[in-house]
């Protein structure tokens, strides 16, 4: 998978994609990501890729020039089709079903917008998707699209150490995770459920199932149904 973000902070990603996981996913060829300073493709002798609003109005929108050109050299580079995405509070909300959908593209290009928002001639001619990772604001499309390439990367194939790993995480099925514990088996007064030191791997499944369907109905009543659930 290749991964390009145009931005007008690009330094903001290095703390997120030189760490960890993503870090990892890159140093195994699983995914390649390039950030874009925006800047680099405006005409502007100043760099400067926003402007006033027309109709007048508060604060400044990004231009639809800059981020034309940007794509424009960015998918000069690259092999086949790819997928466009904005990252704005209006797009479809980000789940673990629409990033398992992502972790399938071979080439995605997302833009942080700022300030204001973006042209909506950005929306109307350059861009395939929207996406907001919940209903608030944030200053800028940055973190969102940290938040979208961490949720992807990990689902590619081999990225994560244990393939089982992703059978048993929040969210699959519909289903939040079951407790976890680790040694000591006894700390204070605080022991860990029996089962899970029984060494009985048939009821540790079945604990671990119901504690997941007991948890979603407790604490996620607004996900769908689970076929597991009595």
């Amino acid at each position: 998978m290749r991964v390009d973000i145009i931005s007008i902070f690009p330094k903001m990603f290095s703390a997120v994609l030189d760490e960890s996981i993503i870090k990892r996913a890159q140093l195994k060829g699983k995914v390649k990501i390039f950030t874009h300073d925006l800047r680099d493709y405006t005409l502007d002798k100043h760099r400067k890729v926003d402007d006033r609003p027309f109709g007048g109005g508060a604060g400044m929108v990004i231009q639809v020039e800059p981020i034309f050109r940007a794509l424009q050299a960015i998918k000069r580079k690259i092999k086949g089709k790819s997928k466009v995405i904005l990252l704005s509070p209006q797009g479809k909300r980000l789940d673990q079903a629409y990033a398992k959908k992502l972790s399938g593209c071979r080439n995605l290009i997302f833009i942080c917008g700022h300030y204001e928002g973006v042209d909506e001639r950005v929306r109307q001619h350059l861009v395939d998707e929207e996406i907001s990772i919940g209903d608030y604001v944030l200053t800028g499309g940055e973190l969102a699209a940290m938040v979208v390439v961490d949720s992807l990367v990990r689902l590619l194939p081999g990225v994560l150490g244990d393939k089982n790993s992703l059978n048993f995480e929040s969210f699959e099925g519909n289903l939040l995770e079951y407790p976890q514990y680790s040694r000591p088996a006894k700390f204070k007064n605080w022991p860990v459920p029996e089962v899970l030191v029984s060494g009985d791997h048939d009821k540790i499944s079945s604990w671990r199932k119901q504690e997941a369907i007991k948890r979603t109905k407790e604490r996620r009543p607004d996900l769908p149904p689970h076929q597991l659930y009595p």
